[in-house]
């Protein structure tokens, strides 16, 4: 079989059941309507907004006698709620990050933020590359189409410079390499490389926020106690996305396609037929 053949994804849901599983294409979309119809049900319940800063400081002294308590419970029960967070395409995941350092400390919560983002990230991409994800994508546009070229290039240093630049969408993110034939190995490596870095940002962040925290419970409270309904937790991210973090992102996602320009100068300057990287 050719390279190109082999680097092309198929998106027929029904020519894809035939690929060595004997199962009706109904079966490969299963897992699809179930993770749409879980996100449906979770946006109409409202779930999203349970997702802020607020929720922690209106539950914090219940939820800091349930870590004290039961400390692997109360970790193991923070990484499946992440997992369900990123696989159900809520909001939230820099909330839930600083969260995680808040009540694990930075080590624990970088560690826990990690592995639930990265499994919840591996959860839709193992959905979407079964049911080759059009469903899911049409969300994203023509712009998922103009990531083709770049998956197809270089996968893992694409992909890890989406991660490490902040404004692209994570669920796209995780949905995108799904179609363009990305390898499971090489999705989850360039995800866990490429969320480290905001992931401890954000975690350590969270460690230092206990005088934060205490304030804003004392003026929640004050207000509630006034019979004020327009009481609201101030959370502003512009605290932890400074313009040196930004740049120190953009330099780390710079580096990541440094791989990518040197294959092409390669190919311009000593005209050898460099194929691309396997992905």
């Amino acid at each position: 079989m050719p390279a190109d053949d082999r680097r092309t994804p198929v998106c027929d849901p029904v020519q894809a059941a035939g690929r060595g599983t004997g199962r009706p294409w109904v079966w490969r979309i299963a897992p699809l309507i179930a993770v749409v119809a879980l996100i449906a049900l979770a946006y109409g319940l409202g779930l999203h907004r349970d997702i802020s800063f607020e929720t922690l400081v209106r539950h914090r002294a219940a939820i800091d006698r349930f870590v004290a308590d039961h400390a692997a419970a109360a970790l193991a029960g923070y990484v499946a709620l992440y997992v369900a967070v990123v696989g159900l395409s809520l909001p939230g995941g820099v909330i839930m990050t600083v969260t995680g350092g808040f009540l694990f400390g930075p080590a624990t919560g970088t560690i826990a933020a990690l592995l639930g983002a990265l499994a919840g990230a591996t959860v839709i991409f193992l959905v979407a590359r079964s049911a080759c994800g059009e469903v899911l994508t049409r969300r994203a546009g023509p712009f998922a189409a103009k990531l083709a070229a770049g998956f197809r290039a270089d996968a893992f240093s694409y992909l890890m410079f989406l991660r490490l630049v902040p404004f692209f969408p994570f669920w796209l993110v995780n949905l995108a390499p799904a179609l363009f034939g990305v390898r499971l190995t090489t999705f989850v490596g360039a995800t866990a490389i490429g969320i480290l870095p905001a992931t401890l940002t954000f975690a350590v962040f969270g460690a230092g926020l206990g005088s934060v925290i205490t304030a804003q419970e004392s003026q929640y409270d004050a207000c509630l106690a006034a019979g004020r309904a327009d009481c609201r937790i101030d959370f502003d991210l512009s605290h932890v996305l400074t313009p040196t973090l930004m740049l120190a992102l953009g330099a780390f996602a710079l580096l990541a396609l440094v791989p990518v320009l040197a294959r092409r100068i390669f190919r311009r300057r000593l005209g050898a037929n460099v194929p691309p990287k396997s992905i």
